[in-house]
């Protein structure tokens, strides 16, 4: 109950309210408290020149907000009426709860009546000190408002289950604990206040005292008084207005102004309204059942940040060591280099001093050794030294030519560190959104199938704030089997080839970017087209594929035309495989020379690519030269037929996979029997060519009207 106490103190004096009346606004005040902040307004704004003027509609009348404010609206303290200019301003104060009141325009005149039955000022005005809405009094004054009965009771219940120990009620400083209380007067004593003020003798001796704990009990179990009307006020409340919302006594009814008004029983409504107050306290109890748990959720938080706030401070500061330990060892092989190039500049320049030195003394022994020689005076002698000492003088300076007083090295170090790209990321270095994009969404009305492709398109959420970087899209096998990564990029829209016709799959997508990548969208089943024979539906459209041909292939005409650049037979596939349904195609030859074998037919994705179809076991085909042709798989040669092909012949492959048959044609002719039979698998159209020839798909072509004919006959 600690809760509701501050529903139960006046916003005025701040203490529990004593004696509260109704304010019309619905809020409660001490009835002392009302009487302390009147305050008395021009005589042109009274009720009774409201009413003379025709324009009251009520006994109380609410002042225009915009002609009078009676709180302040800044922080001065002040509050004035701002619409009449010879109305002064009146000094504001603060109640204990921070609530701005109006202390009254003049000191009350000593009275020995209530609160309620002294007079008021003529034209008094009272604004809620909670809403601040103003309203002037009737000549009721304070008498007009209804007093709150049931909050004096729930008071009275609260403090009698805060209390501890029955207190006295007289005791001026520091009550001491009550030992009696009187069931006449309602009053709780200590000893010395019961002897000093409820002396046992004359009128109070036939008073009832009982102990506080009795008393507590009596008090407790005792009618409270019952409200009556403020109109009327000898009449109790026996009904309800129901246009008023108020209750009111038969007086009222018979010549009050609720006669022609609706009412209702008092103990009627009664009943309803405390069901309708119990109804909405279950919402209000919900909310704050919602808002206990979240406020857990919020504390749970605070603990959760500060745990997340150490762990990221310590991860920050990891990460700056680590970049101050790299730092420090590119430092130190920085010094090192700088060092190593320091002692090689001085080694240079030593050698050179020392190289130098010798020769300076060599040439200056000489020269002294010259000059002795000239000071003799025997010719012949001189002259028997003479040629060689003068070609070693020539020697010597020549040995001092050009090159050799140069310096073999500079003082300055060729070596500059640009450090503005370091310093720009350190300055830039910051934080990061940590989060991974929101889940993209699968736009359904722009996916679709086409024979054996199907396109797909997606987009992000619209609320979305962390922006994705790309997409990966993934299909299944269209089998069930595990999905695969089809596609990824920055695109939204992704149209994929070569699928299976006739079969179901399923496709999903996901956003990325440097975080993380995001959860899978919902999952879109798709199903391409269903080959059907009768009604000759062309559906295989497809080009040649240059991802998983030889690097020798050389591809044209929008990949429909290929031919090769080596002599040697290299192997291209068709971008569609086939598992399913029947499947036409023709090739046709545009250069043809030499005489070559170029060999048709179909093969699995891994294929050798380096040999001519059918040398392995993973190709089924037919080669052909200019005079006949062989069927060829495993390398294994069968059914020689007469008949090849020169430049501008078309041939044709059939795979039926509905009779898992292979057959071959060439010009409009089939070409020997069934090539083959039982083929069952996943089929891509292959050839194998060399330099000497050149051929042009064709694609989306109808079964041969024989072989049609034939399988509808079967």
């Amino acid at each position: 109950m600690e809760e509701m106490e501050e529903e139960l103190k006046c916003p005025v004096c701040g203490s529990f309210y004593r004696e509260p009346i109704i304010l019309p606004c619905s809020h409660n005040i001490c009835q002392a408290c009302a009487r302390n902040i009147l305050v008395q307004t021009p005589e042109s704004e009274s009720p009774q020149s409201r009413r003379a003027s025709g324009s009251g509609v009520s006994d109380y009348d609410y002042l225009d907000l915009d002609k009078m404010s009676l709180y302040s609206e800044a922080d001065s303290g002040y509050g004035s009426y701002g619409g009449f200019a010879s109305a002064p301003t009146t000094p504001c104060q603060k109640s204990p709860n921070g609530v701005r009141v109006f202390p009254p325009a003049m000191p009350p005149p000593p009275t020995h009546l209530s609160p309620a039955l002294a007079p008021v000022p003529r034209n008094s005005c009272i604004t809620c000190p909670q809403c601040h809405r103003s309203l002037i009094l009737d000549d009721r004054g304070l008498r007009g408002f209804p007093k709150n009965r049931v909050l004096e009771g729930v008071i009275d219940r609260y403090q009698q289950s805060k209390a501890a120990a029955l207190k006295c009620q007289l005791c001026e400083k520091a009550p001491k604990e009550a030992t009696v209380m009187c069931e006449q007067c309602d009053v709780f004593y200590c000893d010395p206040c019961r002897l000093r003020c409820h002396p046992p003798r004359g009128p109070l001796a036939k008073h009832r005292l009982v102990p506080p704990a009795q008393g507590r009990v009596s008090r407790r179990l005792s009618p409270r008084k019952v409200s009556t009307c403020t109109d009327h006020e000898l009449e109790n409340h026996s009904m309800y207005c129901v246009q008023c919302k108020m209750p009111v006594c038969y007086q009222c009814l018979e010549e009050g102004k609720h006669s022609s008004h609706e009412v209702k029983a008092l103990g009627a409504m009664w009943k309803l309204h405390k069901s309708q107050l119990s109804q909405a306290l279950n919402g209000l109890s919900d909310r704050a059942k919602e808002a206990k748990e979240f406020l857990v959720q919020l504390r749970n938080m605070v603990q959760q940040i500060q745990e997340n706030s150490v762990e990221f401070e310590a991860c920050l500061v990891a990460q700056c060591d680590a970049l101050i330990d790299a730092l420090n060892r590119r430092k130190a092989q920085l010094l090192a280099r700088v060092n190593k190039e320091h002692e090689h500049k001085l080694k240079v320049v030593r050698d050179q001093i020392s190289h130098c030195t010798v020769k300076l003394r060599q040439t200056t022994g000489l020269m002294e050794y010259c000059l002795e020689v000239i000071k003799e005076n025997d010719p012949s002698g001189f002259l028997q030294i003479s040629d060689a000492l003068i070609r070693r003088v020539h020697l010597t300076e020549d040995q001092w030519g050009k090159g050799t007083l140069t310096p073999r090295m500079t003082t300055d170090f060729d070596l500059s560190l640009d450090n503005s790209p370091l310093l720009q990321s350190i300055h830039q270095l910051d934080f990061v959104q940590m989060k991974v994009p929101a889940t993209p969404i699968l736009q359904l009305e722009e996916c679709c199938t086409h024979n054996n492709s199907a396109t797909l398109s997606w987009k992000q959420p619209p609320l979305s704030a962390v922006p994705a970087e790309g997409y990966i899209l993934e299909l299944d096998d269209g089998n069930g089997g595990q999905f695969r990564e089809v596609y990824v990029g920055k695109e939204t829209m992704c149209t994929v080839d070569g699928l299976h016709f006739n079969s179901t799959y399923n496709a999903r997508v996901k956003a990325f970017n440097k975080t993380g990548v995001s959860q899978y969208s919902k999952t879109l089943v798709l199903q391409t087209s269903e080959v059907d024979i009768k009604k000759l539906l062309a559906v295989a459209w497809f080009a040649f594929d240059p991802g998983s041909a030889h690097s020798d292939i050389i591809f044209s005409n929008d990949n429909l035309t290929v031919t090769c650049s080596s002599y040697d037979d290299r192997v291209v596939l068709g971008k569609t495989g086939f598992s399913k349904g029947v499947h036409y195609w023709e090739l046709t030859v545009d250069r043809y020379d030499n005489h070559p074998d170029p060999a048709f037919g179909v093969a699995h994705m891994d294929v050798m690519k380096d040999v001519m179809l059918g040398k392995d076991d993973k190709a089924w085909a037919m080669y052909v030269d200019n005079n006949r042709s062989w069927f060829m798989h495993n390398n294994s040669h069968t059914n020689r037929t007469e008949g090849g092909i020169t430049k501008g012949a078309t041939i044709g492959v059939l795979l039926d996979l509905n009779r898992k048959t292979l057959t071959f044609f060439i010009n409009d002719e089939q070409q020997g029997p069934i090539a083959f039979e039982n083929v069952e698998g996943l089929f891509f159209p292959a050839v194998s060519l060399n330099r000497n020839v050149q051929v042009t798909l064709h694609t989306g072509l109808p079964v041969p009207d024989f072989y049609s004919s034939r399988a509808s006959i079967a």
